[in-house]
């Protein structure tokens, strides 16, 4: 075994963000696919429980995403169908796939051999404006939210929002005081730059972006400045690099694992080795056959370690990129 396999089986490794619910419930298909099967190896998509093991995964966090056709009067409805899917994956797959909602059972996974779910909503339509809704959702298992997804909603405004800058509703900043007065993490990836700084005002414990990269090297709006990661960093937050393509360099022709590992260390560089994690959105974007990508699916995951070990990462950096900064921020938040 190499230095490198090494590294990544004795690592705890999280992907914080994923699409794959929606790619094995039975209504609602994704990119016009069937559903397909979590438990078998499958071709399509990137993300089974056969890959998630290949990949050395031990913790992969769900997005419950609410499509656009649901919102905003059936997002509750939607989500609970979508957590209905999750928890039937529970069920079948005879205690090899398990809910985490907290730092320990991650860490329990890890002994075990399992793999764990962490279940985050992308998009805050989901408790229709009700402080009641989203405390259900917690008891139901969900310990992450992102407050938008590209629209504007009743919390905040999404980066597709080009003419507001209101920064977060008066409901926006309960939610957000409510989530860390429950243990859960608020999610900024796809909020405007107004409603990002809304949050970082607001917030008095560590909040994430679970799949955004830097602006610095690729100009998508979904990016991050180098004021934000600072601004992430200095409460003690982490952020996820994604691999779908956009986000990772403005020439599609330059998308590769080398260049996700450029925003690592850019970030690194701008934040800090403590403050960048993975959050590849697997599931949640599409791929041209041919065309250059960061790795075919999590499968691959192990030569992200390799490519990390090739640029002179020491092994304890390599190992809180890996996961080791979200299970920090997990221990905080979620206890």
């Amino acid at each position: 075994m190499s230095k490198a396999q090494s590294i990544h089986q004795e690592a705890v490794v999280i992907d914080g963000h994923c699409d794959t619910i929606l790619s094995v419930m039975t209504r609602g298909s994704w990119f016009g696919v069937p559903p397909r099967d979590f438990f078998e190896r499958n071709e399509q998509g990137h993300i089974d429980l056969p890959r998630l093991k290949e990949g050395g995964i031990t913790c992969q966090v769900m997005a419950l995403y609410i499509e656009p056709q649901y919102k905003p009067a059936a997002s509750a409805r939607r989500c609970l169908e979508m957590l209905d899917a999750f928890y039937d994956l529970l069920d079948r797959s005879g205690g090899e796939f398990v809910l985490a909602t907290k730092a320990q059972h991650i860490l329990d996974a890890k002994a075990q051999a399992k793999v764990a779910g962490l279940l985050s909503i992308e998009g805050g339509e989901a408790i229709e404006g009700s402080l009641s809704v989203l405390r259900n959702f917690y008891r139901l298992g969900v310990r992450a939210m992102g407050l938008t997804w590209n629209q504007r909603n009743d919390l905040a405004d999404g980066v597709g929002e080009k003419s507001g800058k209101s920064g977060l509703t008066d409901l926006g900043i309960s939610v957000v005081k409510e989530m860390e007065k429950l243990g859960m993490l608020v999610d900024v990836s796809h909020l405007s730059e107004s409603s990002f700084w809304g949050v970082h005002q607001v917030a008095e414990r560590p909040y994430i972006a679970s799949h955004s990269n830097a602006r610095a090297l690729a100009s998508h709006p979904r990016n991050l400045t180098d004021k934000q990661i600072e601004a992430l960093a200095s409460k003690g937050g982490v952020i996820g690099v994604v691999f779908c393509p956009p986000f990772v360099d403005d020439d599609r022709e330059n998308v590769s694992l080398s260049r996700i590992c450029d925003h690592i260390d850019h970030i690194v560089k701008v934040a800090g080795i403590d403050h960048v994690g993975l959050g590849s959105d697997f599931d949640g974007f599409g791929v041209t056959p041919g065309s250059p990508q960061v790795m075919k699916d999590v499968s691959e995951m192990p030569k992200l370690t390799e490519e990390l070990m090739r640029r002179g990462y020491k092994e304890d950096d390599i190992k809180k990129i890996l996961g080791g900064n979200w299970l920090r921020v997990y221990e905080q938040v979620l206890g």
